[in-house]
């Protein structure tokens, strides 16, 4: 049942995406899973209810991934870390990833339920975590860390849609190294004068790489 569950999911998802919400339709997902309308409904009441539960997925995976984050040691690692499980989720698993930002009008609802609200407050308390203890760690500038937070996100979001729309290429390694390339940039913009200059140096340990080893020491 788990499995028949997971493809009914990653089917809704694609069907969806493929679609929009005026070309999905629960005899339609059947179909695309192989099982009868009937057998759908054991499992779902409508619509509705199957595309609220691939948001629901979408949002554990990413936050089983990003959350990984923090068993680093230091709030740079962590950071850096976190920036990192962004990336990976929205290249190695883009139906979740797009999904994800589908408001729930798009997804023929009012609101979205109760607990995924819950999640997406979560994951937003979390880059303001990470982005807090980099200020007090002396690697951003002090601020508003939602505001901060909002900018990163900004940032990091915009180049990823780019890159799904083939605005950017469709290389995943290049885009990797254009990500990287334009996070140094913005980071210069961010982060406090001394962290900054390292940057700009090239110094070692300190490029914002996600995923290169790092080596300048900052409090935890």
């Amino acid at each position: 049942m788990a499995d028949q569950r997971e493809m009914i999911l990653a089917s809704a998802c694609d069907l969806y995406l493929a679609n929009g919400l005026d070309g999905f339709s629960m005899r339609k997902l059947a179909k695309e899973v192989g099982i009868t309308a009937p057998a759908i409904y054991r499992h779902y009441d409508g619509r509705e209810a199957v595309l609220a539960d691939v948001v629901r997925h979408a949002h554990r995976t990413f936050i089983a991934t990003i959350y990984r984050a923090l068993e680093a040691p230091t709030a740079l690692e962590r950071m850096i870390s976190a920036a990192q499980g962004y990336l990976d989720f929205a290249l190695e698993q883009p139906r979740w990833f797009m999904i994800m930002f589908s408001g729930p009008e798009r997804l023929g609802m009012k609101s979205l339920p109760e607990d995924i609200d819950s999640m997406g407050c979560a994951i937003h308390q979390f880059w303001m975590d990470r982005v807090t203890e980099c200020m007090r760690a002396g690697i951003l500038k002090e601020g508003d860390p939602t505001e901060i937070s909002m900018t990163m996100w900004a940032h990091a979001h915009g180049m990823v849609q780019l890159f799904h729309q083939g605005s950017l290429g469709t290389d995943p390694d290049r885009f990797r190294e254009l990500f990287r390339e334009s996070g140094v940039r913005m980071w210069i913009g961010i982060a406090t004068r001394e962290f900054a200059e390292q940057l700009s140096e090239g110094g070692p340990g300190v490029s914002i790489g996600f995923g290169s080893s790092i080596e300048l020491q900052s409090s935890s």
